[in-house]
């Protein structure tokens, strides 16, 4: 199964009682807005999961601006909401895929391959002229056994000992000019982890919002990595959400096996003993 599914697609799949869309839409600057616009309008049937009060942890000041949350909390919290491991779901957001792609990855970490993002997101949903509900849903609990791949995860510790044991590549997602340090607002340290190569999640996507073809990204990302085998690549961002859209990139493009540091740029750059590169 693609892990992309485009609006056409899903439009005739809505009946699935197996089926359930998850609205992630989200704004860094407006926390709010996500549910706001959910509740305003969404695809049909869909449920709403919020970046930081499900998709994130509890921060602690050291641990960056979304942590992975605890499995056992987040299987819960899905069950809450009606997922559980027979379940199909459809992530989609207005924002490129970045926040669809979290639920993606987290929902593959806990053991849950059944799930696509939404290509192109809601634009494309409302592009095609597609239904749209102004009713909130909620659906009944369920329950949510998570069977937790630990694989796809480094560490900062972990990340710290490659900086002297060259053991994987750190791919960080962040545009470039945050990568390079230049006019940083979002995290209180400008640069990157050291030895880190630079590919801006923006570049997986064609004009318009939508993912490039599987081509054109198994070239480009091929490209990029030049020898370097995907499942040798750790990817980080700011926080651990745009780092998700590169392996939901990788993963479209037929290449799987990278992993995720979640701490990411706000948790490296939160410990002054840490080197920064720039």
């Amino acid at each position: 199964m693609s892990v992309l599914i485009t609006a056409a697609e899903l439009a005739t799949e809505l009946v699935d009682p197996k089926l359930i869309v998850v609205d992630c839409r989200h704004d860094l600057a407006n926390p709010a807005a996500g549910r706001e616009a959910y509740l305003l309008d969404h695809i049909p049937g869909a449920i709403f999961l919020h970046l930081d009060d499900d998709l994130s942890g509890t921060k602690n000041g050291s641990n960056g601006r979304h942590p992975l949350p605890d499995p056992g909390w987040l299987a819960a919290r899905l069950g809450a909401v009606g997922i559980n491991n027979d379940s199909r779901v459809v992530a989609y957001d207005a924002s490129g895929g970045i926040y669809a792609a979290r639920l993606w990855w987290l929902l593959g970490w806990l053991g849950h391959d059944n799930v696509q993002v939404l290509d192109g997101g809601y634009q494309a949903w409302q592009g095609s002229r597609q239904r749209i509900s102004h009713t909130e849903r909620t659906l009944p609990g369920s329950s949510f056994a998570p069977h937790v791949r630990k694989e796809r995860v480094v560490t900062a510790a972990d990340v710290m000992r490659d900086l002297r044991e060259s053991s994987f590549q750190v791919v960080d997602a962040r545009s470039p000019e945050r990568f390079r340090g230049e006019g940083e607002t979002i995290d209180p340290v400008g640069g990157h982890i050291p030895g880190a190569i630079n590919l801006f999640f923006q570049n997986n996507l064609a004009p318009g919002g939508r993912f490039k073809e599987t081509q054109q990204l198994q070239r480009e990302w091929r490209d990029f990595l030049g020898a370097i085998p995907s499942a040798d690549v750790v990817h980080q961002c700011g926080s651990g959400v745009t780092a998700c859209h590169n392996l939901l990139a990788l993963a479209a493009a037929g290449q799987s096996g990278g992993r995720l540091y979640a701490g990411s740029w706000s948790e490296w750059c939160a410990d002054p003993l840490r080197p920064v590169a720039r």
